[in-house]
């Protein structure tokens, strides 16, 4: 199996076994070594006081799909700095997907970007991140 195929198996795993992300609704839609989408179509139960989408949620999506490419590899990865911005308003209906990519990766630290997309494809947030890239692979029972 070539590495994009077993980082997406991995993270397939991960996301099969992650209670958060079903709760959401939020759907590992692919990726690679370091790559990561998560999809989301959002419900009324996301919706803030404004009746647009809470930017919590907007905010877990992108930390996803950055929790799933980062932990791609193999080895324990934990976010250690996260930064987001927001574009425009989402409504209920609207079907996000967030994409998460790696920018640089050491030893020890990853740090990623997330572009978080409407499905017409206009930009609704961006999201930085931070992780510290542990020496324990990952527990298969655990994702």
């Amino acid at each position: 199996m070539d590495r994009d195929a077993e980082a997406r198996r991995r993270m397939a795993q991960m996301a099969g076994h992650d209670p958060f992300m079903r709760g959401l609704g939020l759907e590992f839609a692919g990726g690679g070594c370091g790559r990561a989408a998560v999809t989301l179509r959002v419900r009324k139960d996301h919706l803030n006081f404004n009746g647009t989408c809470h930017g919590g949620v907007i905010f877990a999506l992108a930390d996803t799909a950055f929790g799933l490419a980062s932990n791609s590899h193999g080895a324990i990865a934990a976010g250690i700095d996260a930064h987001i911005t927001y574009q425009v308003a989402v409504h209920a209906g609207d079907v996000l997907t967030a994409s998460a990519t790696e920018v640089t990766r050491t030893r020890r630290l990853g740090v990623y970007r997330v572009d978080v997309t409407r499905a017409d494809g206009t930009p609704v947030s961006a999201f930085t991140g931070t992780v510290y890239v542990t020496s324990r692979p990952h527990d298969p029972k655990h994702g």
